[in-house]
């Protein structure tokens, strides 16, 4: 199954949903995503995680349990899908203004210069009436994860996922040849050695 713009099903749509075998509509969109999500690991033409909207509905619903930075956000839902997918911060950050814009979330500054957000009421209400569309995606991403833990090297691709993330928060805005760059060089380059000595 192939997936066109915004994430949603190709020409085919609708055919056969409900009916046959592999159980429920809910479940067969989750496997369906999970497997659209795989098939772009091996190189072929990958579909969008979430319709529109749907990163919003997340991310308030992940801020709704505590406040958050950007950066744990990517993590989290890293996390809900086994390590298997995570949004990048070119498509979370842009997410996160609007959303503020719309009062849907609230933007302060942390003591590290970091921002931080929290849910507002406007949020929250909307949260409220999107609840069964967020548990909709919630169990989308769960069968992403077991997708992913009934394959080989799940966690290592997690870790590196983690690894990807971690880089492009930190050294996003550096400039190239700044200490800091060279420190996170060292750091890959050391762990790089430690894996080859493994026995």
């Amino acid at each position: 199954m192939r997936f066109g713009p915004g994430g949603h099903e190709g020409p085919d749509r609708g055919r056969g949903r409900g009916r046959g075998r592999g159980g429920s509509p809910g479940e067969k969109i989750a496997r369906a995503f999970a497997q659209a999500a795989f098939e772009g690991a091996k190189g072929k033409r990958r579909a969008r995680m979430f319709r529109r909207g749907e990163l919003k509905l997340l991310a308030l619903h992940l801020i709704a349990e505590e406040p958050r930075h950007g950066y744990d956000l990517i993590r989290q839902i890293e996390e809900l899908t086994g390590g298997h997918y995570a949004p990048s911060p070119g498509i979370v950050y842009p997410t996160l203004t609007l959303m503020a814009e719309m009062d849907l979330i609230d933007e302060k500054v942390d003591g590290d210069g970091k921002k931080i957000y929290s849910i507002t009421d406007a949020g929250s209400a909307l949260l409220a009436e999107e609840e069964a569309h967020v548990a909709e995606i919630l169990s989308r991403l769960e069968g992403v994860s077991k997708m992913g833990e009934a394959s080989n090297g799940a966690s290592v691709r997690r870790a590196m996922h983690n690894l990807k993330s971690a880089i492009s928060i930190r050294l996003g805005d550096e400039d190239k040849g700044s200490e800091k760059i060279l420190e996170v060089t060292a750091i890959i380059d050391e762990a790089a050695s430690k894996i080859e000595r493994l026995k």
